[in-house]
């Protein structure tokens, strides 16, 4: 996988998606990996059961210790902003999480909260790999919220690709450059 990662870029913003499985997140480690010694993952997830609590773990022992975990699954944006400076990199895993967390905080404009973290990447001091799964690829939703998340999932995706410099597609743990 290293011989696939390019070379450095300064203060890159890239976005990793794919389906599950597809290799986004050992990439994203893999591509931030380049950028420096310094690195910082922002994790969103919420382990409410052993099965999700061991994929964390797992998750962990993958990155190594190099990586300074933050855990935040709701404000990305102000850990970005407070904590930028102190890394050369940082991975945020993962995206689509995050929406859904958003969502279901229930007092949050989701799409305004994409549009603050698009700003913050943007403008921020360091490198930035986002990872995020491709939802809409499947079948129209039969529900409500879940036809809500692909499309509120699609709109972000594209707002972030919007101001990254690169962005690929992973496929059975190939990363296809898109941009």
């Amino acid at each position: 996988l290293a011989a696939q990662v390019p070379a450095e870029e300064p203060l890159a913003v890239i976005l990793v998606g794919g389906g599950a499985r597809s290799g986004k997140s050992r990439y994203a480690i893999a591509l931030a990996e380049v950028h420096g010694d310094r690195l910082g993952f922002v994790a969103t997830a919420q382990p409410a059961d052993e099965e999700m609590r061991e994929r964390v773990e797992a998750h962990r022992r993958q990155r190594g210790p190099q990586f300074i975990t933050i855990e935040e699954p709701v404000d990305i944006a102000r850990v970005i902003e407070e904590r930028a400076a102190q890394f050369d990199a940082i991975v945020v895993d993962c995206v689509t999480l995050w929406l859904s967390n958003l969502m279901l905080t229930g007092d949050r404009d989701v799409m305004a909260e994409v549009d603050r973290l698009v700003k913050v990447a943007g403008d921020a001091p360091t490198s930035l790999v986002f990872v995020t799964n491709e939802v809409g690829c499947g079948i129209v939703p039969e529900n409500d919220l879940a036809r809500r998340f692909r499309d509120i999932a699609g709109f972000a995706n594209q707002r972030i690709a919007e101001v990254s410099t690169r962005v690929y597609w992973m496929v059975f743990g190939c990363p296809l450059r898109v941009k």
